[in-house]
């Protein structure tokens, strides 16, 4: 079990979610290493006490928890895998944790190349958006083994509430694709709930009060039907991202020859945002392709 006083933590990628997931960290006494593609992005955690590292192999090699939060299932691959990869640096006994949203059969496949190096695998990725990043109440969902999971709950607590782990390597990879996979039909109900709302001619925040606390309510409807009505299409979860996970779900349902027809029209919803150019906007903004569609049509 490490506790302040003797982890060095290292963090990759420090990004809209990771910025505060690491920021939680520094403020809780830990020691934490950063190193971001972008190293602006890296600054606001500097400042607050971080310690930059040029490289992921000089990160990795002075640290004994890593933890990487980067973008798709390449970038995830060449952070561990690739020439200058955590794996050919980090010290035995280290514990490695991805907290991307990313496949399952790669988590699997650093867990086994992990353990080869006696090196402590995790697949930890999270819910909640920017808000439960910045209040350290995420929902994580881990895969692995118990006693890896047990030695690190302490740290998960740091940034989150909800940390339950499902299996072995690869569970909490697959658990986020349920996640994922119950947002894209939700996100497609929520935006056209706000639509109907506005074009009947009634006051969206009102309507807003009625039905978040009835049988329609989801943390989509209360965090993000808002920015809706506000106009407010900022990320706290990129639509870019959004795809990236809809992909990797779809992938792994076709393995199991499973049909979710629900995520695939999600899925070409939000590829004609991408398509139009909103691929660095947050979710929400399918509501305004949707607003836009149903205007056009009348």
């Amino acid at each position: 079990m490490y506790n302040s006083k003797t982890a060095v933590i290292g963090f990759i990628g420090t990004g809209v979610m990771g910025k505060s997931m690491a920021n939680h960290l520094i403020n809780s006494g830990y020691k934490v290493l950063v190193y971001n593609r972008t190293p602006a992005r890296a600054q606001e955690l500097i400042d607050n006490g971080a310690i930059w590292k040029d490289t992921i192999g000089e990160l990795s090699s002075e640290s004994n928890i890593i933890i990487t939060m980067v973008g798709y299932p390449e970038d995830v691959e060449e952070v561990y895998l690739g020439e200058e990869g955590i794996l050919r640096y980090a010290k035995e006994g280290s514990y490695v944790i991805d907290m991307t949203t990313s496949s399952p059969l790669l988590a699997q496949k650093v867990h086994t190349l992990a353990l080869e190096k006696n090196i402590y695998a995790l697949d930890a990725p999270v819910s909640g958006g920017d808000i439960g990043a910045q209040k350290g109440t995420l929902a994580i969902m881990v895969g692995g083994e118990k006693k890896d999971f047990d030695a690190m709950k302490p740290i998960f607590e740091l940034m989150g509430t909800n940390i339950v782990l499902q299996g072995k390597a690869g569970a909490g990879q697959h658990t986020k694709m349920c996640n994922q996979i119950a947002i894209a039909s939700n996100m497609i109900g929520v935006c056209e709930a706000m639509v109907y709302a506005k074009q009947s001619g009634l006051d969206q925040k009102r309507v807003l009060e009625s039905i978040e606390t009835g049988a329609a309510g989801s943390w989509s409807l209360s965090n993000l039907a808002p920015r809706m009505i506000e106009g407010n299409f900022e990320p706290g979860f990129y639509i870019k991202h959004f795809i990236k996970d809809m992909k990797i779900a779809l992938e792994s349902a076709e393995e199991m020859k499973l049909l979710t027809p629900g995520l695939r029209l999600a899925k070409s919803l939000y590829n004609d945002l991408a398509n139009q150019g909103a691929h660095n906007e947050g979710t929400q903004a399918l509501y305004r392709l949707l607003d836009k569609q149903l205007s056009h049509l009348s």
